[in-house]
């Protein structure tokens, strides 16, 4: 049998040579005889090698025993040379559709990726019904590895078995399997919903590695299909067998995902403890809530079986078809789903790793919610810090448009930076999965960083940092409005008028750098006739990095308490404070400046509302994650209510004082980390909001 579909498979490669051979004839002259082929068929042999040519393997003989033996239409795209072309449309069929039954005695040859319909093939349609578009050559590729299931089919099949409750055991329902090696699915996330994506969580989307190794082909050889290692080994030192891949881990991945304690071993590692930990909890949750034991193997069809004898280990009179686990609930199915989407790609942790960590720990997390003693998961962590957290709103938000607008696309793109730093502009591009090393590294072999001698702000301010690196951060950490952009919105407008000119100003999320250099940057709205802090010169430590770990972002307390005793921990940070003055009026003047400042915020809240209700003649709201963030009080309770906090909703009545408090408020909610960038410059543009805004201060005091 091997001997005939290897022939057949080299009959059909000499049938395409010709096709090539004539392929120039033809575009010249129809009626012109045809050119035979007398050259060699290129990667002949490194074809023969691979699986894709691999005769004899289950994947193109599955159907032999059959009757007919014949691969059905919803396999033929994958297992068959002319179920793929039928699929591209290459045979003059229809596209994106097999029209019929394939006959056995193919595999993936030459003609399957090389024809009429693959040439120009851009986009895919993955199974949960999205079109993946603007894609290149690894189109081809994720025609097949893309799986055969997704979010989609899973919730589709809950929904058809109507179960009541999440945790009601169900006739209904059965087990979902992916299918095999969906690299694809993997790899595009949340893009593709290929795993189980819970409601309310958000995903990590296209991993796009490093430009150059983005796609299928990049690392892969496209015929012998194996991994190029000696090109990895450009930047991973050391790398020249697939298990070294396996203990591979970058910068951006300085938390502990499987919650070992272990933040050297690889991100393969991290993945197969948190497999472990999955599978321990569906075999809890089977045997406590489904009443029935569990065991599964990778090996067996249907994979998940009834533990009989509740050992918790799979015997070999297990693994057999008539003791397939038949006790589902709804929990269940989506967790085992994600158990078997992980498994079922043995490359996701290079694919999509961070995509298949959130499906892990999120299932962990919901079979949790069913269980007497759930598993705790305190030391585990689903994501990452902010530059490399891509399942984030800040790099997720534009997924829906499919591109970053030129506006947006320094901060929230991986080419942003190097394309404003090389062209003093951006232009829209596409969304991407977090920052990447080459977003701050002009080289990934020595992995220099980009040396920016100043930055601009949104006030019109030049600002030269005295290193290199903290200018690469002040490009972003600098936030997008000023007080010289307030100003100019309110004109010569009465301080107390309302203007339908006048709206809410976002000064944009994070702004430390502008905090940082207070006066200078102008970044808060500086009230006329009053003085301002400048640059906040910290005991030697003004430096971004001076405080903050480069890729993890996290602050080191042993750092501080050098100098600030009271620090033992990241949360003793709200209690240093430097200077002794009862700033916020409370009594206590010891209190750290992070306190001094939530007093000073809460009283500015409270000022802005009592003026908006008495002067602008209309009740305000605010709600810091919901876009415009201050609302009308339809109702005027003074509580946000689910009907208020919409963009339909946003509030109007804007003075020029209301306007000014409004923003300054904003400015300190968005920097969680003010009171230590700058924290005289903050309570000063607090104080002096509170008082312009009408409320008492005569108990607090202004820092000089």
């Amino acid at each position: 049998m091997k001997k005939v579909l290897l022939l057949a498979s080299l009959v059909g490669m000499v049938a395409f040579a010709l096709f090539l051979g004539t392929g120039v004839a033809l575009a010249q002259d129809a009626a012109e005889p045809a050119v035979p082929f007398t050259g060699t068929v290129p990667f002949l042999s490194e074809w023969m090698g691979s699986a894709h040519a691999d005769a004899a393997s289950e994947a193109f003989n599955h159907w032999n025993e059959e009757d007919p033996a014949e691969i059905p239409v919803e396999c033929a795209k994958c297992h068959s040379s002319t179920g793929y072309q039928d699929y591209v449309g290459a045979d003059g069929s229809e596209v994106n559709v097999v029209d019929t039954p394939h006959a056995l005695g193919t595999v993936v040859d030459c003609v399957a990726c090389h024809n009429s319909g693959t040439i120009g093939k851009t986009s895919v349609i993955m199974p949960s019904g999205i079109e993946l578009t603007n894609l290149g050559d690894e189109a081809r590729c994720m025609e097949c590895h893309q799986g055969r299931e997704s979010k989609i089919s899973v919730d589709a099949a809950l929904e058809a078995a109507a179960v009541a409750d999440v945790d009601t055991v169900s006739e209904e329902l059965g087990f979902l399997n992916i299918h095999y090696y969906a690299a694809a699915a993997t790899k595009y996330g949340t893009l593709a919903k290929g795993g189980y994506e819970y409601e309310g969580k958000s995903y990590d989307g296209n991993f796009a590695h490093v430009d150059g190794y983005s796609t299928c082909i990049d690392c892969h050889n496209s015929h012998t299909l194996e991994v190029k290692l000696e090109e990895c080994a450009t930047c991973h030192e050391g790398v020249a067998s697939v298990e070294d891949v396996q203990a591979i881990r970058m910068e951006g991945s300085q938390v502990d995902y499987n919650g070992n304690g272990d933040l050297e071993e690889g991100i393969f590692a991290e993945v197969q403890g948190l497999q472990e930990s999955l599978f321990a909890n569906i075999q809890a949750y089977a045997a406590e809530v489904a009443e029935a034991p569990i065991v599964y193997s990778p090996a067996a069809y249907p994979y998940f079986f009834n533990d009989t004898n509740a050992d918790g280990a799979l015997g070999d009179d297990e693994a057999v078809f008539p003791n397939a686990f038949k006790s589902w609930t709804p929990r269940l199915v989506k967790a085992a789903y994600n158990y078997q989407t992980s498994i079922k790609d043995p490359g996701s942790y290079v694919h999509g790793g961070k995509y298949i960590i959130q499906l892990l720990f999120d299932s962990i997390d919901d079979l949790n919610q069913a269980l007497a003693e759930p598993m705790d998961m305190a030391a585990m962590a689903r994501i990452d810090s902010g530059h490399f957290a891509g399942s984030e709103e800040a790099f997720r938000h534009w997924d829906e448009e499919g591109v970053v607008p030129g506006s947006c696309a320094k901060c929230h793109a991986s080419d942003g930076l190097p394309t404003f730093l090389a062209e003093g502009v951006n232009v829209s591009t596409m969304p991407s999965n977090g920052l990447q090393c080459s977003t701050c590294h002009n080289d990934l072999v020595e992995f220099t960083r980009y040396e920016v001698e100043s930055v601009k702000f949104p006030s019109g301010a030049v600002i030269s940092a005295e290193e290199p690196d903290t200018n690469l951060c002040l490009n972003c950490h600098q936030g997008r409005e000023s007080a010289v952009s307030v100003s100019k919105l309110i004109g010569d407008t009465e301080p107390d008028a309302q203007s339908e000119s006048l709206r809410f100003i976002n000064p944009h999320y994070f702004a430390a750098g502008a905090t940082l250099y207070g006066s200078e940057a102008m970044g808060m709205y500086q009230y006329e006739g009053k003085e301002y802090a400048g640059l906040n010169e910290h005991s030697g430590t003004n430096q971004c990095s001076d405080c903050h770990q480069t890729h993890a972002l996290t602050v080191d307390p042993n750092v501080c308490a050098e100098c600030h005793e009271e620090v033992e921990s990241a949360e003793d940070f709200v209690n240093v404070r430097y200077n002794f003055a009862d700033y916020d009026g409370d009594g206590d003047d010891a209190e750290g400046l992070a306190l001094e400042e939530e007093t000073m915020l809460e009283a500015l809240y409270a000022g802005i509302q009592a003026y908006a209700a008495d002067t602008a003649g209309a009740a305000i709201l605010y709600d810091g994650h919901s876009y415009p963030y201050f609302f009308a009080d339809l109702n005027a309770n003074g509580e946000l209510d689910a009907d208020e906090a919409n963009g339909g909703n946003s509030y109007k009545n804007w003075t020029p004082r209301l306007l000014r408090a409004a923003y300054n408020f904003q400015w300190a909610q968005k920097d969680p980390g003010s009171f230590v960038h700058n924290g005289i410059y903050v309570i000063q543009a607090l104080y002096d909001s509170l008082e312009d805004i009408g409320v008492d201060v005569s108990a607090m005091s202004r820092p000089e």
